[in-house]
């Protein structure tokens, strides 16, 4: 199986802040930008695999920026590690000044998708070989969290997560 690169599961999704999906402050509803990143890693994932996927966890979700009604919202997403048959999303989220056109950096997100076959049984997916500086970065960082949260639940012992482990012993 031939490795693949970030690009390749890049997907860039659009669209505008309506009245109906906003809080009372008007600004977007958090489960609603949820749901627009888990579109968007799921076509990535989807598009790294080329399998059926699965949504197996939202490892972070930063909600930094209100996004007001009214705004252009673009949820961008790439694989930023792939394992055995999972896959680590990375999602950036930017939303647009009305005026200026100006992006600003709203929220990021990180989702893990599992692909699986057409009775639901976990597939191999491609390696990934990430290019520039941000996905090499976001590649280390990955396995790191995979310890974390291997470590976390009980299925990894703390010594074995030696990626995670020479964060603080370096």
């Amino acid at each position: 199986m031939q490795s693949k690169n970030p690009k390749e599961s890049r997907t860039i999704l659009t669209d505008l802040v309506l009245p109906s999906e906003t809080n009372p402050l008007n600004n977007l509803f958090g489960g609603e930008l949820l749901a627009r990143m888990d579109r968007a890693a799921s076509i990535a994932a989807r598009r790294h695999s080329r399998r059926i996927v699965v949504t197996a966890s939202v490892n972070h979700v930063a909600f930094n920026k209100a996004i007001p009604v009214g705004s252009v919202v673009t949820v961008e997403a790439a694989v930023s590690r792939a394992f055995k048959s999972s896959m680590e999303i990375y999602i950036d989220v930017w939303v647009e000044d009305r005026e200026s056109g100006k992006r600003t950096k709203a929220n990021e997100a990180i989702y893990t998708f599992v692909a699986v076959d057409e009775t639901g049984t976990p597939v191999i997916v491609p390696a990934l070989d990430p290019e520039t500086q941000l996905e090499k970065d976001r590649f280390q960082a990955a396995l790191r969290r995979k310890q974390l949260s291997l470590v976390l639940a009980g299925k990894m012992k703390p010594n074995d997560a030696t990626e995670l482990k020479a964060l603080f012993t370096e």
